[in-house]
């Protein structure tokens, strides 16, 4: 252990000399030694090896550095680090040898492997400068070979000028192959024409193609050497152009035979497809030959007369000008004399349209190559053509009934199952994504057309419709009856009819015009009623000045009544069949007002029937309450009578015109009554002519009351009341108690608080018996003890005027 420690500080020393490079120089003592032998310190605890340890760190540290070999000493300050972490206790100094040997061999293993990567680096160089070298040479050689190569191209100019005779020589000498070459071609150039020709005529396209196609190689390759050789020599150009020039009419003449195949393939791929075929293609070959020119053109500026021909271009030209031809053929010959001219035009065109589209998709198709899409291309024809012709029919000077023939065909029947819909066409043809034939303004423009004429036009229907009424009210004979027994005009169904008509025809077109046509019939509904009632008033009139003129007066004007009723009807049916409940509530007020004309020509017609009974009832009104009837008058019994046969005619009249024309009878009776007790006809003179009076009064309101209760039976209706005034009244008259009058005249007037003073007067004066001091003291008592009237009800005096001016005299 001893010769160990003794012999240990010499090898650590010379290992940490080998590893850290030190060398010896002036300087002074690292900053760093005192802190490393602090930290060697507390690493080892104490002892032996720490304090040996310490010994050769302090002298190592001693030795003077160089900045530069900061690494190197930092490297020396782990690996005592580490040796002192390896001899901590006393039992680990025998394993120094081991721990000598283990870092000898990491030593030769990082020595091994640093010589080896700088072998390699070494190698690495050594073949890059040796590249470098070669290249280099290389180099040289290049330029010395590119010096001898410009020698050579300035000695070998002059040689070169001395050639131009060998160039020309040798593109004459090609010429001369390519005219030797094609010499058989040249020399039978007329018999291949004539040959081709006869092919042409005989219907072998395809033949007289491939010997035309010959014909033009060989004029084009002798054209080309020409032009490689002078191209600026244009005699002989010319002259082979000459030669050749039968050439260009059978190309002239083939097209003509392309395109008469063309014009009629819709009919020729029926009967022979083959023919079809051929032709297409002849029309692939020169689009071939086209493309091949027009390269070479690019390269040398060459291109043979007549290149490119574009035959496949000039096809679908064709069919364009087929198909435009084809929808303007449609038109018909007879438009003068057939008013259903542009419905026939359209429907042919329909019908061709259909069939050729079909004939095109399931047979015109196959005979074309894909990259044709010859069936969208004809589609596309067909709708353009179409649209024009649809311009050109709108914007002549169209019918009313012609635009709607010609709107609903563009907008529906184009798009429909019967054309363009059908489901054979699908789905090539997707009518949502074709565009409308007609623009939006031209479409408005004619709608806006057809809107005036037909407002024109529902005018005059109008005016002649009440003008043919009109004479049907002169007639003799009675008007028809419905299957109720109304009776009626035929004026409602024709003008209903005629709306109905072209509510009809608007739907077919749009929604929006069938709202436009009935917002306008409604309008011109509510002008013609307003001429409606004028007319009526006037036939009143004339029946007034002379009531022997119109015999079924009556008649007819209960006609009117019940067409008012009608058109009521008429009109709620079409709004419930054309409309949604959004638009009724829209044109509501429109209907309000059409109902509200409708019940003043109903109101107005009840109104001069009832003048008519009363006209006839006027004798026998004049004879109540006079001495006459007081004797015993049977004028209640004729007004009764006259009355009821009226309303036997009355009873044709409909149920809610009916029921207000009985109630407004009853209650005109009534007040024609009462009009007579107030015209102080008669005074009675005693008690016992005022009984018999109001006896009367009595049995004849309840005559008014019976006949109006059987007038309105089934109504529902209570006309009772009317009748109790004239009792109540009967029932002053028959008071025999003068004093009570007061009691009597008051429970009259707190039932009718519309009396009047001068009605009180009146009905007093009537009576005989009361003095001018009861009159007097009854009305200012009934002034002053006026209640309020009851809300429910409905003034009767208030139209009653008394026929007197000694109101005055009477108060005084």
């Amino acid at each position: 252990m001893r010769s160990l420690l003794l012999n240990w500080p010499s090898w650590l020393d010379e290992r940490m000399r080998s590893k850290s490079r030190v060398p010896r120089c002036c300087g002074s003592t690292p900053s760093g030694a005192g802190a490393l032998r602090s930290r060697l310190s507390e690493a080892s605890g104490g002892g032996l090896a720490t304090s040996v340890l310490l010994k050769y760190v302090h002298i190592y540290t001693l030795r003077p550095y160089s900045k530069m070999e900061e690494t190197g000493r930092e490297a020396v300050a782990t690996a005592v680090q580490r040796v002192a972490g390896m001899l901590q206790r006393p039992d680990q100094l025998d394993k120094v040898e081991q721990y000598r040997r283990r870092e000898a061999r990491k030593k030769a293993s990082v020595e091994a492997r640093l010589k080896a990567a700088i072998q390699s680096q070494l190698d690495g160089v050594r073949t890059g400068l040796s590249q470098l070298h070669n290249a280099l040479n290389d180099v040289k050689d290049i330029q010395r070979s590119l010096v001898d190569v410009n020698q050579d191209w300035r000695q070998s100019i002059n040689t070169i000028e001395n050639l131009k005779d060998v160039k020309d020589a040798v593109v004459q000498h090609s010429q001369l192959a390519a005219a030797v070459e094609n010499l058989k071609n040249i020399f039978s150039v007329p018999e291949i024409v004539q040959e081709t020709q006869d092919l042409i005529d005989q219907g072998q396209l395809l033949q007289a193609h491939r010997k035309l196609m010959d014909l033009e190689c060989s004029r084009d390759d002798l054209m080309y050497e020409q032009y490689r050789m002078d191209s600026k020599n244009t005699r002989d150009m010319n002259l082979i152009d000459n030669y050749f020039g039968d050439m260009q009419k059978l190309s002239e003449e083939l097209a003509k035979q392309l395109w008469m195949v063309i014009q009629r393939a819709l009919v020729t791929v029926r009967r022979d497809p083959t023919l079809l075929v051929s032709v297409v293609r002849i029309i692939e070959r020169e689009e071939k030959i086209d493309r091949r020119m027009l390269d070479r053109k690019k390269q040398t500026g060459f291109i043979p007369p007549g290149r490119p021909k574009k035959w496949k271009e000039k096809m679908f030209s064709v069919l364009d000008r087929t198909v435009t031809t084809r929808i303007e053929g449609t038109q018909a010959d007879t438009r003068e004399s057939e008013k259903m001219w542009l419905v026939r035009h359209l429907e042919i065109v329909r019908k061709y349209v259909l069939d050729d589209l079909l004939v095109a998709k399931n047979l015109l198709d196959q005979c074309f190559p894909p990259h044709y899409e010859i069936f969208k291309k004809l589609l596309s024809m067909y709708h353009q053509a179409l649209s024009v012709r649809m311009q050109d029919l709108a914007s002549e000077d169209l019918e009313a009934n012609e635009i709607v023939s010609l709107l609903t065909w563009v907008l529906n029947t184009y798009k429909s199952v019967e054309m363009m819909g059908n489901p054979e066409l699908a789905p090539e043809v997707d009518v949502n994504t074709l565009q409308p034939l007609l623009s939006q303004e031209v479409v408005d423009e004619l709608l806006s057309t057809y809107m005036s004429t037909l407002t024109s036009n529902i005018i005059g229907w109008l005016r002649k419709a009440l003008e043919t009424d009109k004479k049907d009210w002169l007639k003799e004979n009675e008007p028809e009856a419905d299957q109720d027994g109304y009776y009626q005009t035929t004026l409602p169904a024709i003008v209903f009819q005629m709306f109905e008509q072209n509510l009809q025809v608007a739907t077919q077109i749009s929604e929006d015009l069938k709202i436009k046509v009935l917002h306008l019939c409604l309008q011109q509904m509510s002008s013609f009623l307003s001429r409606y009632k004028e007319e009526a008033h006037s036939y009143k009139e004339e029946h007034l000045r002379n009531r022997q003129y119109h015999p079924c007066y009556v008649q007819y004007m209960v006609a009117i009544i019940n067409n008012c009723q009608t058109f009521k009807e008429s009109i709620i049916s079409l709004k419930r069949k054309y409309l949604t409940p959004m638009m009724e509530e829209i044109m509501a007020s429109s209907h309000a007002c059409i109902d509200a004309v409708l019940d003043d020509v109903a109101k107005e017609g009840c109104t001069s029937l009832l003048e008519e009974v009363f006209m006839d009832l006027e004798p026998h009104l004049s004879e109540l309450m006079t001495r006459k009837w007081l004797a015993g008058s049977n004028a209640v019994d004729t007004i009764c009578v006259t009355v009821e046969d009226y309303f036997n005619d009355f009873a044709r009249i409909k149920k809610p015109y009916k029921k207000k024309m009985t109630i407004e009878c009853h209650r005109r009776v009534v007040v024609e009554y009462i009009k007579a007790i107030m015209s102080k006809r008669i005074t009675f003179k005693n008690a016992e002519e005022r009984r018999e009076g109001a006896e009367r009064m009595n049995r004849e309101a309840e005559q008014f009351r019976f006949l109006f209760k059987k007038l309105t039976a089934g109504s529902g209706e209570d006309t009772e009341g009317l009748c109790d005034v004239i009792e109540a009244i009967a029932e002053v008259f028959k008071l025999t108690d003068p004093s009570l009058l007061y009691l009597e005249v008051s429970t009259l007037v707190s039932k009718h608080p519309d009396i009047r003073d001068d009605h009180i007067v009146a009905l007093l004066t009537t009576r005989g018996d009361a003095s001018r001091e009861m009159k007097q003291t009854i009305i200012e008592t009934l002034d002053k003890g006026s209640s309020q009237p009851n809300p429910n009800y409905v003034p009767i005096f208030k139209e009653i005027t008394v026929p007197t001016l000694t109101v005055p005299k009477l108060l005084k």
